[in-house]
């Protein structure tokens, strides 16, 4: 195991992920308007997802979504949806 996974299994057990955002403690957790890679292309699983998502929501999205665009639609599918709530 890398460095790396050794520290990330070594996190503090109060942090969290998939947590609401953004969370202005954590500076990992930033508004996708602010993203520095967020003009990108989206990713291979965001793309996966929002399929998915669409699917259920009844609606069609754009192929070329950039990354931060994707996931203001994942989050606003995932309410419509109900999906990614505890």
């Amino acid at each position: 195991m890398t460095e790396t996974g050794k520290n990330a299994q070594q996190s503090d057990s109060s942090e969290t992920l998939g947590g609401a955002r953004p969370d202005p403690d954590n500076t990992a957790s930033k508004d996708p308007s602010e993203w520095v890679t967020g003009d990108e292309p989206m990713t291979g699983p965001q793309r996966s997802y929002l399929d998915t998502l669409a699917r259920e929501a009844g609606e069609e999205l754009p192929a070329d979504l950039t990354k931060a665009e994707a996931s203001e639609h994942i989050d606003r599918l995932q309410q419509s949806t109900g999906r990614g709530q505890d």
